[in-house]
């Protein structure tokens, strides 16, 4: 049975390891895009910080479609049906280059978050639900490990594709340029965009074909409703009767911006401190890798030698100490301390998720729901952070992240276990 078990555990897995992939690589091509566009379009950093925040909002928008969306169609076609409205989104990119309409490209980035949104409704309790709560930290850890390996991934190969170097040159020389000759430029470099997103318009399309015909086991959402579990949700009348959730809610709107923020800040803020664009594309691969290095520790000591309460405190408590690092020193310090962020990142997600879910049965598909609406923090932080950098600077904006790991810090130790009686 055990034996079985682990099978009909592998393959899905695999599956959902490769969406968690897909789903990284678009994502973290942002971090390249906000600094990009803003030479292409000519914006302000604040209007810049827009790319963020298109993309994430959609995950509150776009929340209770993703509900309607699993519950009408299953896990599995919600899927493939959230991979092709991704691809709709990033098919927006070629006119929008072709125009050169930063309206657009939000529009597209708006799209294919809204596709993200429903897939990671889907998968991230379909991996919490697939086996035992305890170790669900290690599972959602090692999905980590695939998007964020996407994630280091997609700024360099995106880079191989766009001419950054001619980029900083348009960037240093518009001043002198006359108005016909710094829109040829321009346009020149906004159009380096539409060979790659043709690229990611395919391999969604053929995903999500894939995904149609995968042998993906349908979960109704309430498996974990056993007699233990029925004691604690009896009288109970919605998910506003769970305050844990409620309140992992608000913890995964901090942490979603400051994972955000340390991933697609980190290549603007080199820029500021006079690296060439060239040159910092490389630094989110930095932010990413250190968070696969926390995600491999998570896989090893979850829950054998850490619990997922104390891991949450851990990373809470690391992001407290380099979100002050990065504001006190200068540099090339300060950039590594951003950088180093994702190890505090790394087992935010994967341990708040089954903290949040816990105890919830029937109500876990409402549940989440309400938890993915929080990833909309990486649309409000990093324009937060975008403002406070256009009245101070790109350093000392960073202050912004320090309510959000207290709040993190606070979950860790007390919020997840607030109940209502």
């Amino acid at each position: 049975m055990s034996n079985q078990q682990n099978q009909s555990t592998l393959g899905p897995m695999i599956i959902i390891g490769s969406l968690f992939f897909i789903f990284g690589f678009a994502t973290w091509l942002n971090s390249l895009l906000i600094p990009y566009l803003r030479i292409a379009c000519e914006l302000t950093e604040v209007q810049s910080y827009f790319v963020t925040f298109a993309f994430y909002i959609a995950y509150l928008v776009m929340a209770p479609v993703s509900t309607w969306v699993l519950n009408k169609f299953g896990f599995k076609n919600g899927m493939a049906i959230s991979l092709g409205i991704m691809a709709v989104g990033a098919l927006l990119f070629i006119p929008a280059a072709y125009s050169r309409t930063y309206l657009l490209f939000l529009t597209g980035l708006f799209i294919m978050g809204g596709g993200l949104a429903i897939l990671q409704t889907a998968s991230n309790p379909y991996i919490t639900i697939i086996g035992p709560v305890e170790t669900a930290a290690r599972r959602i850890s090692i999905m980590g490990i695939c998007n964020k390996f996407a994630g280091a991934l997609a700024p360099i190969i995106l880079g191989l594709f766009l001419n950054l170097s001619e980029a900083d040159k348009v960037k240093n020389s518009l001043a002198t340029m006359s108005p016909e000759e710094s829109a040829a430029a321009l346009d020149k470099i906004a159009l380096q965009v539409v060979n790659p997103y043709i690229g990611i318009v395919v391999v969604l399309l053929v995903l999500a074909f894939w995904i149609s015909r995968a042998n993906l086991p349908e979960v109704a959402g309430d498996e974990e409703e056993d007699a233990a579990h029925h004691n604690i949700t009896e009288g109970k009348q919605s998910i506003f009767d769970f305050p844990h959730v409620l309140l992992g809610f608000i913890a995964l709107f901090a942490y979603v911006g400051v994972e955000v923020l340390a991933g697609d800040t980190i290549i603007a803020y080199g820029t500021y401190l006079g690296i060439p664009l060239d040159t910092a594309k490389f630094f989110t691969s930095f932010t990413m890798g250190a968070m696969v290095v926390g995600y491999l520790i998570g896989i090893v000591a979850i829950p054998k030698y850490l619990s997922q309460e104390t891991a949450l405190k851990l990373c809470a408590i690391l992001g407290i100490i380099l979100t002050v690092g990065i504001v006190m020193t200068d540099g090339i310090v300060s950039l590594t301390m951003v950088a180093l962020l994702g190890l505090a990142n790394s087992l935010v997600w994967p341990a708040i998720w089954p903290l949040a879910l816990k105890g919830v049965g029937k109500f876990t598909s409402a549940a989440s729901g309400i938890l993915v609406m929080g990833i909309a923090g990486g649309a409000v932080i990093p324009l937060l952070y975008g403002q406070l950098a256009h009245f101070t600077n790109s350093h000392q904006a960073y202050w912004i992240a320090l309510p959000c790991y207290l709040f993190i810090l606070y979950y860790a130790i007390a919020g997840h276990k607030v109940r209502k009686h």
